[in-house]
C-alpha cells in the first residue's frame, strides 16, 4: 500500500478527467448493486460528491450500510475507491453543485423536494494506470497471450486517501 505523492498525484489525475463513476452499494437483502452517476465533484478533502432522489433505494440502502465503492475509468487510467457514503440534503452544497443538466433528474427541477446528494469519504483507492497510447497496450496484451507472459501494461498500486 502506498500513500507517496506520485500515488497520490496518480489518483487525483484520474478523478480530474472522470465524468461518470459506478458507485456500488449493498442492497438490503445482501447483493451488490452497482449504478452510473456523474460525478459533480472531489473536495479539498477528497471526498466524491454525486447528486441522488431522497426518497430512493440507493439513499436507503446507504443509510443501512454506508460502506461503497466508487468505480472510474478515463485515457488515464482506472480507479477503484473504497469508502464511506453518507445522504444530504444540505442546501448551501447543493445551490453549489447545482448545474441545469442535472434538472433531468428532477420531475420539478431544482424546487424537487427529493434533490440531495450522496458525499463519499474516500479511504483509499486502488489505481491502474499507463501513459502508454492505448495501441501500445492492446499489443502487449495480445503479445502476452501468444507467449503467454504477464503484459506490463503500466502502474498499479493502493493509496491511503
Amino acid at each position: 500500500m502506498s500513500s507517496d505523492q506520485d500515488g497520490l498525484d496518480t489518483v487525483v489525475k484520474i478523478l480530474e478527467h472522470a465524468d461518470i463513476a459506478q458507485l456500488t452499494t449493498e442492497d438490503l437483502s445482501g447483493k451488490l448493486v452497482s449504478r452510473p452517476l456523474q460525478l459533480q465533484e472531489t473536495d479539498s478533502d477528497g471526498n466524491l460528491w454525486f447528486f441522488t432522489q431522497d426518497p430512493s433505494p440507493k439513499a436507503d440502502e446507504i443509510r443501512a450500510n454506508p460502506n461503497v465503492n466508487v468505480s472510474v475509468h478515463d485515457s488515464k487510467g482506472y480507479l477503484s475507491i473504497s469508502g464511506k457514503a453518507t445522504i444530504t440534503k444540505d442546501e448551501g452544497k447543493i445551490e453549489e453543485l447545482w448545474k441545469s443538466p442535472v434538472a433531468a433528474w428532477f420531475d420539478e427541477g431544482r424546487e424537487d423536494p427529493s434533490i440531495a446528494l450522496i458525499k463519499v469519504d474516500t479511504d483509499t483507492a486502488e489505481y491502474w494506470a499507463s501513459d502508454e497510447p492505448r495501441v501500445a497496450t492492446m499489443f502487449k496484451i495480445a503479445k502476452s497471450a501468444v507467449t503467454g507472459d504477464t503484459p506490463n501494461i503500466g502502474k498499479n498500486d493502493v493509496v491511503d486517501l
